[in-house]
This record gives C-alpha cells, sequence and structure tokens, in this order.
C-alpha cells in the first residue's frame, strides 16, 4: 500500500505560481508510476502530469511550458510547479501512485488540495 499526502495548495492570482507536493509513505523509486490529476467543477478527473520510476515525465498539452513535475528521492515527495497559472487551471488537484504487481495495476490516492487561481 501507498499512502500519500500533498500540500500547496492554495488561492493565487492569474500570472501567479505555486507549487504542490506529494510525499509518499514508501520509497518512490518502487512505484512506477507518480502522477497528478485535477478534476474541476462539473467535469471528469484529468491527467495533468507524469512521473516514471525511471524519471521519463510527460505533461497535458494545456500545461506545457508552464508546469513541471519533479522529484526529491530522499524525502520520497513528488512536485508539481505550476507558473503562469490561469484561471482554467482552478480544481482539486490530486496525487496518484500506480504500482504494478504481477501484471495487476493498483492506484492509490491523495486527499486532494485544492487550488483557486483567481483576480
Amino acid at each position: 500500500q501507498v499512502q500519500l499526502v500533498e500540500s500547496g495548495g492554495g488561492l493565487v492570482q492569474p500570472g501567479g505560481s505555486l507549487r504542490l507536493s506529494c510525499a509518499a509513505s514508501r520509497n518512490i523509486f518502487s512505484i512506477n508510476v507518480m502522477a497528478w490529476y485535477r478534476q474541476a467543477p462539473g467535469k471528469q478527473r484529468e491527467l495533468v502530469a507524469s512521473m516514471t520510476s525511471g524519471g521519463s515525465t510527460n505533461l497535458v498539452d494545456s500545461v506545457k511550458g508552464r508546469f513541471t513535475i519533479s522529484r526529491d528521492n530522499a524525502k520520497n515527495t513528488v512536485y508539481l510547479q505550476m507558473n503562469s497559472l490561469k484561471t482554467e487551471d482552478t480544481a482539486v488537484y490530486y496525487c496518484n501512485a500506480h504500482l504494478t504487481v504481477s501484471i495487476k495495476g493498483y492506484d492509490y490516492w491523495g486527499q486532494g488540495t485544492q487550488v483557486t487561481v483567481s483576480s
């Protein structure tokens, strides 16, 4: 199992920055994929950014050039640096850990952190 604790959300003006943190209860090298999802009111949850245990990253097109996913192995923590925030980035952001064990996949979620971009 994996417990995930997110932090760093809040209220920011358009054009501002926030950094979200996701602390995992186990070595993140043992987790196949760490990812950030978001869910805006009335919309489906969408994948924003992901990082494999090998360090490969992927970002959804709408955040490329503005968001960065990174990790601190010593702290078992994954970050989402969000710059040039837009009102449409407003959502609850969730950290996700995906494990593959004997060809079965398991997903674990954090509690979510609210990001509000508003003037």
